[in-house]
């Protein structure tokens, strides 16, 4: 899969895109991730890129020219999803990147200042992404959570499907808890099952740990979550402990 990432800041993407596993990935041919310098393509002497916003008020907007010449001096094919990272755009959620895992290329545009001039919107963009009701200085970050998101996505490229597999959200639960050596640390231990041997009886407890963990972290999750009758069963013996311990 290809990605293209347009940027102001393409140094700030570089050492996080070199690092373990999309390093590894990148190397292995799995995943191309390509960073287009925005500014390379501003018109003017001073290569501005941003400018005050018509009808007056706070900060700068990033420039239609720049961008749009940004956006078309990349490859055309494979045809990409052209997406902008946004405040206002549509939740970041594993399903949403195992879509986009399915795409032969993505194109992410890196807002930044007060935001982008709203005709690339109109003339480029297909998708809107927000990684949450919160706002950042630019694109940067949430543009390196996607590539990361998607990535651990495509075959290959953690080594195993089944670790993607158990990831949080994968299949509507929280993951359970991990633990590894030592056995015991300040008085803490590791749940003796883990230790067993017992490989059925690990699954088991892995199951009931993470939807005791969804259902006291994320409850919502459980209403969408695809649940066989064992983990019902689960639920209801995790209801039943917790009933003992909170009373009431």
């Amino acid at each position: 899969m290809i990605f293209d990432i347009l940027t102001l800041l393409p140094e700030a993407c570089t050492a996080y895109l070199k690092a373990s596993i999309l390093g590894r990935a990148q190397k292995a041919g799995l995943i191309e991730v390509r960073l287009t310098n925005i500014r390379d393509f501003a018109f003017d002497r001073h290569r501005t890129v941003d400018d005050a916003p018509y009808g007056g008020g706070n900060g700068m907007v990033m420039k239609v020219e720049p961008l749009v010449a940004a956006l078309e001096s990349l490859p055309g094919q494979p045809r990409p999803r052209i997406v902008l990272m946004a405040p206002q755009g549509q939740p970041f959620t594993q399903a949403l990147a195992a879509e986009l895992a399915g795409l032969d290329r993505l194109v992410i545009i890196c807002g930044r200042y007060e935001g982008i001039d709203e005709r690339v919107r109109q003339l480029a963009v297909d998708q809107e992404i927000s990684l949450g009701d919160f706002v950042l200085s630019g694109g940067e970050l949430p543009a390196l959570a996607v590539v990361d998101a998607v990535s651990r996505l495509i075959p290959g490229v953690l080594g195993g499907e089944c670790s993607a597999a158990a990831d949080s959200f994968s299949d509507g639960l929280l993951e359970h808890p991990h633990y590894t050596r030592p056995p015991e640390f300040r008085g803490l231990t590791v749940p003796e099952v883990l230790t067993s041997g017992n490989h059925a009886a690990i699954e088991r407890w892995r199951r009931k740990e993470s939807l005791r963990r969804t259902l006291r972290k994320r409850p919502e999750l459980l209403q969408q979550a695809c649940l066989d009758p064992e983990d019902e069963k689960l639920l209801f013996e995790i209801r039943g402990e917790i009933a003992e311990i909170e009373p009431g």
